[in-house]
């Protein structure tokens, strides 16, 4: 073997690479930067686990709290969206949903800044559940319910005030007392009790 170099192997090596095309040896600097990448995921893996189980925790524990607040005032149930959705299920169970609808549709509306949408979300929440034989008639008396109808002829995001009071005052007084001692409520507060238990001893 001739070699301006004798004996010199990094001679051979330049020459071999030169020989290869240019896409072979962006392909072997493509597998690098992977293969680096690669090395370094179990480590970054690991740390994002960790993160997550203790996010994990703290949602749990967060919850736990949460389910144990519920009890004591339907202000609190209501200020949980997961309480929310728990007090949703229950009334379908009584075939009563379209009260805690009715309540929920009516704070939304109080957020419609557009004049043209407060008049059409108006009419729709009152053909919907206010107005006598409602597809989802709300239980209000015929004097709430004719005050509601006379303040859609000039709507403000207050027009549904009494209305809502009066209903959710009927949850309050009716429902959520009922669902504080249903089975489901009883089984959601004893796993919130027990965890809370079970995290106090470990620390």
């Amino acid at each position: 073997m001739s070699c301006w170099m004798p004996g010199c192997p990094a001679l051979s090596m330049c020459r071999g690479l030169a020989a290869l095309p240019i896409t072979c040896l962006e392909r072997a600097k493509y597998l690098k930067t992977r293969l680096g990448i690669l090395l370094h995921k179990p480590e970054l893996g690991h740390k994002t686990g960790s993160s997550s189980k203790l996010q994990l925790g703290s949602r749990r524990r967060d919850s736990s709290r949460e389910v144990l607040e519920w009890r004591e005032s339907f202000d609190q149930l209501l200020k949980s969206k997961s309480g929310v959705n728990a007090f949703h299920t229950f009334l379908k169970t009584e075939f009563s949903e379209e009260n805690l609808d009715f309540w929920l549709a009516c704070e939304d509306f109080k957020k419609t800044r557009s004049k043209t949408k407060l008049a059409s979300k108006a009419n729709r929440i009152f053909e919907e559940f206010v107005q006598s034989e409602a597809p989802r008639e709300v239980n209000i008396d015929h004097e709430t319910r004719e005050i509601t109808r006379k303040n859609l002829s000039g709507a403000t995001s207050a027009c549904f005030n009494e209305a809502q009071a009066k209903t959710r005052t009927l949850m309050e007084k009716d429902s959520y007392p009922r669902f504080l001692k249903s089975a489901s409520y009883q089984d959601m507060s004893k796993q919130a009790a027990s965890r809370g238990t079970s995290k106090r001893s470990h620390t």
